[in-house]
């Protein structure tokens, strides 16, 4: 199957994939609204003078996943067999990767992208809207045949969830995809690799090169994929979702999971799980061991709650000090147990979660860029993923570094 990296050039608008190519659904949704394919709209802003420094190395890798995301919001989910209408509907780039890169670029990272697509429509759709955000898409292969991803997003308007039906691309990368000038080309002057996962067997070269130019690593393990055990090996920071700690480590509850985990992964400097509205929780290993008496994990997540002032709505954290963590069955680690809040938006604000973790993603690779301490990256992560979930679509809301949200998580 012919592939080549992709060369730029004028392509026509993102566009709906066509009516004969994805499979036919159990339902239908049918649209009397404008269909929107991109959020073109200027965002707030704040004079640079205003703003830090950007971080003196900002340029990124990722690898992972990208796609076309047709997005239908809708009154409530239907039931089988259903007719209903869309209350809005939206054409607009997707994927992991895709979403946190242009997440990172919005906030001043320079994001380079190890990805596929086919040479299609939507192929070059996806490419353009990349490169209109910033990120560098000429490690990208494209296929001279097959197609693109592409991905149904439902979104419910009374549930505030959303449901994907995702189509992967054909053919899929391989490693053989990826030449090894173009690998080193990728690699060279990078600050942080990023992996979702989604491309296994080629993120395992990308990652075995980068750990040989010490390249720190971080992976989204949303949840256990193929390859993720052999990536998760070469790893120095973890972000997963809320049901995978335990899934993956078998632990007895989400705090000792992560003592497991950073027991297991011994070049894991932190693991951290998001929670949705209920923040996240981060492990961050210490270098140095402290001479203190050993603490329950759990007790101490829990003196950290108590701890949370409910009536302030923007994201904060809390943590402990340097501490031996002892997990019951597990083992003991040393380091600080951080908890972090969510944003509270109201509900009329609230529009679509599509994409949260990916936007959260995106400024933990800013935070790291920008050696943010912890206590100041989760508040800011949550900031710029609760800024996401105001627009529908998992970029449409993405904040900009400007944007006066972001001001007081910056200083």
């Amino acid at each position: 199957m012919a592939t080549t990296l992709y060369n730029p050039a004028p392509s026509p608008p993102l566009s709906l994939p066509s009516p004969r190519s994805p499979p036919r659904s159990a339902f239908c949704l049918h649209s009397t609204c404008t269909t929107t394919r991109m959020n073109l709209s200027p965002p707030l802003t704040l004079a640079s003078t205003e703003l830090p420094p950007l971080p003196e190395n900002r340029t990124i890798l990722g690898c992972g996943g990208v796609a076309v995301d047709l997005l239908a919001a809708v009154a409530a989910f239907p039931k089988p067999d259903d007719k209903i209408r869309t209350t809005s509907l939206m054409v607009q780039g997707g994927g992991n990767a895709g979403n946190a890169l242009t997440c990172a670029a919005r906030l001043g990272l320079n994001p380079r992208l190890i990805s596929k697509v086919a040479d299609d429509a939507q192929g070059r759709g996806i490419l353009e809207e990349l490169q209109a955000d910033g990120v560098d898409t000429s490690f990208l292969v494209v296929s001279k045949e097959g197609n693109s991803p592409f991905t149904y997003v439902i979104v419910d308007n009374q549930t505030k969830t959303r449901t994907c039906i995702h189509t992967p691309g054909f053919p899929p990368m391989i490693p053989d995809d990826l030449s090894k000038s173009s690998l080193l080309s990728a690699l060279d002057g990078v600050r942080l690799v990023y992996f979702d996962v989604r491309l296994h067997e080629t993120a395992l070269v990308v990652a075995q090169e980068a750990r040989r130019k010490c390249i720190p690593i971080l992976i989204d393990a949303e949840k256990k994929r193929d390859g993720l055990d052999d990536l998760l090996n070469f790893s120095d920071y973890v972000v997963c979702t809320a049901k995978f700690p335990q899934a993956w480590t078998e632990a007895p509850s989400v705090p000792s999971a992560l003592v497991s985990m950073l027991l297991r992964l011994p070049n894991l400097k932190f693991v951290i799980v998001t929670l949705g509205e209920d923040g996240c929780i981060m492990l961050e290993r210490s270098v140095i061991g402290v001479q203190s008496e050993e603490i329950d994990i759990d007790s101490s997540l829990e003196e950290l709650k108590q701890k949370v002032d409910s009536n302030v709505a923007i994201p904060t954290s809390i943590h402990s000090t340097e501490t031996k963590f002892v997990a019951k069955g597990v083992g003991m680690v040393t380091g600080r147990l951080f908890l972090g809040t969510a944003e509270k938006i109201p509900p009329s604000e609230l529009v679509d979660t599509t994409g949260a973790g990916d936007a959260f993603i995106g400024a933990i690779l800013y935070a790291i860029c920008s050696n943010m301490p912890p206590e100041k990256m989760l508040p800011f992560a949550a900031q710029v993923a609760a800024a996401s979930c105001r627009a529908l679509g998992a970029r449409t809301g993405l904040p900009h570094r400007t944007d006066p949200r972001l001001s007081s998580f910056l200083d």
